[in-house]
């Protein structure tokens, strides 16, 4: 296996990944019961040392529910009847997910409201009060 070009500045070495491969659930007739096409794939990000330290923390908090207490991230494919697409889409999905992790989140800029929609939100409460007060019944006593 060859190893995995995430972007121009991470390639995770195939040392660092641990594929396995077990019989599938999913379709294959009469074959799903004699091939080995599901694949395990099992990477551990805490021990990466090609990932940037902050791309790795950003990573782990993202995906923790995905991260075993061994500190592995175990992905599992089982969607094409063959092991070798199995095999991409399993990788392809990691490279998706370290690269949903590769920025850190944009910081929020504080904004005030502007001064057109503080008048519509007092004419909008305007309307509404007075719209309850023609319902209510006056009383003269």
């Amino acid at each position: 296996m060859s190893d995995l070009y995430v972007n121009a500045r991470l390639t995770i070495p195939s040392s660092e990944i641990d594929v396995t491969a077990a019989r599938s659930s999913g379709p294959g007739g009469q074959n799903v019961n004699k091939v080995n096409s599901k694949i395990t794939l099992r990477w551990s990000p805490g021990n990466c040392t090609a990932i940037d330290p902050h791309w790795r923390d950003r990573f782990i908090a993202r995906h923790a529910n995905r991260i075993t207490k061994d500190g592995e991230l175990v992905l599992h494919s089982e969607r094409y009847r063959d092991q070798p697409r199995n095999l991409a889409d399993a990788r392809l999905r990691l490279v998706e997910m370290l690269l949903e992790c590769r920025e850190p989140p944009k910081k929020r800029k504080k904004t005030r409201p502007t001064l057109g929609s503080k008048r519509r939100r007092k004419e909008a409460k305007t309307q509404l009060s007075q719209k309850k007060q023609s319902r209510r019944q006056r009383f003269d006593g």
